[in-house]
């Protein structure tokens, strides 16, 4: 399943949305070599988060980087990616559920919110597994913060998703908080059954952390008199 558009109406033009993807787009094309080597091993290295870099002072992990951004990685491993499917993904999703979170908090109090549920998210996946010496990279986590207050903003609103069934191709309409609430769980469960594994892959924890935290957060970056423009919102 994979959600192509909402039935929420958007009322302003979402210029951190359009922003934030166009950042990750420049990191990708500039900094990451269009997803070929060497550059996206190096640029996963220089700006991905390690957890086992963060407290072992060394500056160096003996894993699969020689060095890495320490602390910086926080912030600067929510604008790279690991691949091309990654990187569409990400976006997408930021596209179809950034607006409206953006309409519901205004542009500043969303660019805090978007970066705050990354920082938290990233220190999710840290604590989750704090030796990992495995550069973790992506925007997910702040999406799923993003995802995670629409939820809690708009649950009723209709998302259309598609379904492709070997041959079959169709889509219908689901509430988001059915919608989300499975990819939520589909996180926790994939959280769980990752737990103890020493390779690389989906940051389980992050998606998790990010969730939870813009689950929160929307109560407290929202601003009532914008939320209450939409014609859907609230449970």
């Amino acid at each position: 399943m994979f959600p192509i558009r909402d039935d929420n109406p958007q009322l302003k033009t979402p210029f951190v949305t359009y922003a934030l993807i166009a950042l990750n787009a420049v990191a990708w094309f500039l900094i990451q070599g269009y997803g070929l080597d060497p550059q996206l091993s190096v640029s996963v290295c220089q700006y991905g988060l390690i957890p086992a870099e963060l407290f072992s002072g060394s500056g160096h992990s003996q894993g699969y980087c020689s060095e890495s951004s320490g602390w910086g990685g926080m912030l600067t491993a929510m604008f790279m990616h690991g691949s091309w499917m990654h990187i569409l993904g990400n976006m997408w999703f930021l596209w179809v559920f950034g607006d409206n979170v953006e309409d519901a908090m205004g542009p500043i109090r969303f660019l805090i919110f978007y970066l705050l549920c990354g920082g938290l998210a990233a220190a999710a996946q840290v604590v989750a597994d704090p030796s990992s010496t495995i550069p973790m990279v992506g925007a997910s986590g702040a999406i799923g913060g993003v995802m995670g207050a629409y939820i809690m903003l708009y649950p009723k609103v209709n998302v259309h998703l598609i379904v492709i069934l070997v041959v079959l191709v169709t889509s219908f309409r689901v509430p988001a908080v059915a919608m989300l609430g499975y990819w939520a769980l589909l996180q926790v469960i994939g959280g769980f059954t990752s737990l103890g594994s020493t390779g690389g892959g989906v940051a389980f924890w992050a998606h998790i952390g990010g969730f939870a935290a813009g689950a929160l957060l929307a109560h407290v970056f929202k601003n009532e008199a914008l939320l209450k423009k939409h014609p859907h919102y609230g449970w």
